[in-house]
């Protein structure tokens, strides 16, 4: 029996009738087209599914919908506006913190949320914001050296959004 879930997404109010067993990363990919949250493992080992629930860091494969209840829900394209690109996703490009790119979004979206409670972490609280996130090919040097650059141009006020591809 399906059941009634009122969230917002990225900012847009939704209002779904959604099967209780329903997955949250399968509704954001399926009935919101939103497919920068990524399938991994299906297991919460990997991070590659992670969005911001409330602010928090989430796993959403392991998250059903009806949980996600009245709560605002940040995905990968909701970040920055439009068109532009958050300071974590500039400084993951610029820093070459990404190889194959499937891993990308659940980083970002985790750092994310660490730099909104701590905005100048050192290497060991980097390390345990981000260790629920697996990356199988960059080997996390310039992970670290990304969500580090993102965090200084975010401190002096230098990381308003850039434009995508400028």
């Amino acid at each position: 029996m399906a059941q009634t879930v009122r969230l917002a997404v990225n900012g847009v109010a939704r209002v779904e009738e959604v099967e209780p067993r329903l997955l949250l990363v399968h509704f954001l990919r399926e009935r919101c087209g939103l497919t920068g949250t990524h399938v991994g493992c299906d297991t919460s080992q990997c991070g590659a599914c992670t969005v911001l629930c409330d602010g928090a860091p989430v796993k959403s494969c392991t998250m059903l919908t009806v949980q996600a209840e009245g709560m605002a829900i940040t995905t990968i394209e909701g970040l920055a506006p439009p068109g532009e690109m958050h300071p974590l996703q500039t400084a993951f490009w610029e820093s070459h913190g990404l190889q194959c790119g499937f891993c990308t979004p659940g980083f970002i979206m985790a750092a994310s949320a660490l730099l909104a409670e701590n905005p100048d972490p050192t290497d060991e609280e980097l390390g345990r914001g981000l260790e629920g996130n697996l990356c199988r090919c960059t080997g996390y040097v310039n992970i670290r050296r990304a969500v580090h650059a993102a965090a200084k141009a975010i401190r002096e006020g230098s990381a308003a959004p850039t434009a995508v591809g400028g």
